[in-house]
């Protein structure tokens, strides 16, 4: 797809920033210490990266899903927990509060959001509700002003530093599955709210992930957040916006990888040759470099659409979540192929993108749940 000069420019600044301040010292330190590097943070936010897709009356710059995907392929190109820096605010952080929120609860949080002041985190997942969300066991019961919550929630991406999180919770025992479940605006600091130990992951290290747990915890029904019992269909409508962020992530990844392979492989000699000129691993390349073109087009056709509020976005979302995931995931791959040994040592940038893809086909729903949204939407 050609892209308008406005679009080129926006790119070209996401991809200046990224190989400017994601340098390669940062990444190893995330890779190696976890934790959150704070300093990095904040010349994101410094630079509005927090606020891309968040409006203009809110504090943020008011993009498009255009604009947002090529700030998660560009970033994610060069490193993909900077690109969770910034995705955060821009989706599942924000998007409840976009959709549903009231004047004042926009007013209130969003400002603070798209400059980086406070960090938000979307908690749907339970322990025993993974895939099936609509399984919540969290509890928010009425009682005078507030809402009594109890519960846990697990996997949370950004939640040991979240000041807020988007909490859902059954208020309704008496409808089943994904019905009787609400929106809440949960204040970390709230009594009773505790955070559980950062994980030990696989990959995506420097962007920690721990429970959430709610013990009596009481919320003002003010930060109710849209209608009672009505807030399943939001966490699915902000999940679709969610699902194309990664798959930008995933796209920049492939890319990455694919950069490393080419130059490697002009480089390595064997046998009095450079690699590359094995048809083994030319074709290799060839084959990474159109599955990386296939998933792009999708992925930018897909963020264009969904901004028309196209009837079938949602499935496209899914199509490009499901298929950039998994792609990229075989584009690392045959990247540490190509390296050879090299690839499996963590001197190399191959490795520690190996290790990094491989959530993108878990997080914000798997490759089985797109498939059953896809299949869902055309069997119908």
């Amino acid at each position: 797809m050609i892209l308008s000069a406005k679009y080129e420019l926006m790119r070209k600044n996401f991809r200046n920033f990224a190989e400017t301040e994601f340098t390669t010292e940062i990444q190893e330190k995330l890779d190696r210490e976890g934790g959150f590097d704070e300093e990095l943070f904040a010349k994101i936010a410094k630079n509005g990266f927090c606020g891309i897709k968040i409006p203009v009356e809110y504090g943020g710059q008011g993009g498009d899903s255009l604009a947002y995907v090529l700030m998660n392929e560009e970033f994610s190109r060069i490193c993909p927990v900077g690109a969770i820096y910034a995705n955060t605010p821009n989706s599942l952080g924000s998007g409840p509060l976009l959709a549903c929120g009231n004047e004042e609860q926009k007013q209130r949080i969003l400002p603070d959001v798209a400059a980086g002041r406070k960090h938000i985190v979307f908690a749907l997942t339970e322990p025993g509700a993974g895939s099936d969300a609509g399984g919540t066991l969290t509890t928010a019961d009425a009682d005078g002003d507030d809402f009594i919550l109890n519960g846990r929630k697990c996997f949370i991406s950004g939640a040991p530093m979240a000041d807020y999180a988007i909490i859902y919770a059954k208020t309704n025992r008496a409808l089943r599955g994904s019905r009787g479940i609400s929106m809440f605006i949960l204040d970390m600091k709230l009594p009773g709210v505790s955070v559980g130990k950062g994980e030990m992951k696989m990959g995506i290290n420097g962007y920690p992930t721990s429970d959430i747990s709610m013990e009596n915890v009481r919320v003002s029904k003010k930060d109710l957040l849209g209608p009672l019992d009505n807030g399943f269909i939001t966490a699915m409508n902000t999940l679709n916006g969610g699902r194309l962020g990664v798959a930008a992530q995933s796209l920049g990844v492939a890319q990455g990888c694919l950069d490393e392979a080419i130059k490697y492989s002009k480089e390595r000699k064997q046998f009095g040759k450079p690699i590359c000129a094995n048809q083994g691993i030319s074709f290799m390349i060839a084959e990474m470099a159109t599955e990386i073109e296939a998933a792009r087009t999708l992925i930018y056709t897909t963020a264009i659409e969904k901004d028309q509020d196209a009837k079938d976005s949602f499935v496209k979302c899914a199509m490009s979540k499901y298929y950039a995931s998994e792609m990229a995931n075989r584009v690392a791959y045959k990247a540490v192929q190509i390296f050879g040994g090299y690839g499996y040592i963590k001197d190399y940038r191959v490795e520690r993108l190996y290790r990094d893809v491989r959530v993108m086909s878990l997080y914000e729903g798997t490759t089985q749940v797109q498939q059953m949204v896809i299949s869902g939407a055309l069997l119908k």
